[in-house]
């Protein structure tokens, strides 16, 4: 069987391109919202000083007692907020409610920051950086705590997690250093080129043996530095979705019009859901 797509003219100046949100992305009548509990994590041991809110979604009548899959997202409120860009919050319970996806709790972890500091703000810091810090700050100090009141699977088949532009590339790199802990993860419009040294991945992903890996990707054809020999954001996102690609991973790639927005990822967030836990 064939989808039907209606004819979009190619817009002649894609800057301002803003995509519309589907029905997933809008309450449904009918669908009761999920509950929502919140904590907060404050001197982590990972970025000592730090303070940051967790937001911990489960569908409508959710079994607590059931080992559930896992959904990190990266920017917490952010990516939870019902009226933002991304609207996960809303996009689970409709995706959950037709039963999409399976029984999941979802974990919204905003970045740190540091309390009356001159520059509080630890995201880039967090983010970028290509190590397994973040990673395990999430398996060893937020998920446990999110343990506390639901059952959570430890398969790494069953956990995944989602972050765009910085909070893209934290989720990529905590896929890829922790194999053993996340199998799945949504990267949109990740900002690859300014990791530190560089963009490792194209390279690691060609010399490392295939890993059992499932990955969705967005880009913008107007990503920062789209037409640029250097720093240049969009073509990061292909050469990094290439080498998935030739490697034998699971992977997915969706290009865009437009800049580093938001917009093109939420609207593609309940598809991204479906393939990544098809």
């Amino acid at each position: 069987m064939t989808d039907d797509i209606p004819f979009r003219a190619i817009p002649v100046d894609d800057d301002p391109v803003d995509y519309a949100y589907g029905p997933d992305s809008e309450r449904r009548e009918g669908v009761v919202p999920g509950a929502i509990r919140t904590f907060e994590v404050a001197d982590p041991q990972a970025y000592p000083g730090t303070v940051r809110t967790v937001w911990v979604h489960t569908p409508e009548g959710h079994d607590h007692a059931a080992p559930a899959d896992v959904m990190l997202f990266n920017d917490g409120w952010w990516y939870l907020d019902p009226e933002g860009a991304v609207r996960a919050g809303v996009v689970l319970d409709n995706l959950a409610h037709e039963r999409a996806v399976p029984p999941m709790v979802s974990v919204f972890v905003d970045p740190g920051v540091f309390p009356g500091a001159a520059e509080p703000k630890n995201r880039n810091a967090e983010y970028d950086a290509f190590d397994d810090r973040y990673a395990s700050f999430l398996l060893d100090e937020v998920l446990p705590r999110v343990a506390e009141g639901s059952a959570l699977a430890d398969e790494p088949g069953r956990r995944g997690i989602c972050g765009g532009s910085s909070g893209g590339d934290a989720a990529f790199t905590a896929a890829w250093l922790r194999p053993d802990a996340i199998g799945k993860a949504v990267i949109f419009n990740s900002s690859f080129a300014q990791i530190p040294g560089g963009n490792p991945y194209p390279g690691l992903i060609r010399q490392t043996p295939p890993r059992s890996l499932r990955v969705f990707l967005q880009a913008a054809h107007r990503d920062i530095g789209w037409n640029a020999a250097e720093g240049n954001w969009f073509a990061e996102n292909l050469e990094t979705a290439a080498a998935l690609m030739r490697a034998g991973c699971d992977a997915r790639l969706v290009v865009g019009d437009g800049g580093h927005s938001p917009n093109h990822g939420g609207v593609l967030l309940p598809d991204a859901l479906r393939w990544l836990w098809r």
